[in-house]
């Protein structure tokens, strides 16, 4: 997959595997990450690790979902 020059959502970014993927992500040159977890403080830590930006999102709620899009 192609990631240079993307913008690219990982969800669950805060912690474990979410936050492994940011920053694998990263690696690829990406034109932006955002981090977004329930756990806004930790998905900020991920954000700031990765050079992206972190919004607090409840993904089990579909009207979070739309105004993250």
């Amino acid at each position: 997959m192609e990631l240079k020059d993307k913008i690219i959502v990982v969800t669950g970014a805060a912690s474990g595997i979410g936050r492994a993927m940011a920053q694998r992500y990263a690696q690829e040159n990406p034109k932006h990450i955002v981090c977004v977890d329930i756990n806004k403080d930790a998905a900020e830590e991920t954000a700031q690790d990765v050079g992206g930006t972190a919004y607090r999102v409840d993904v089990s709620s579909e009207d979070e979902i739309k105004a993250l899009i």
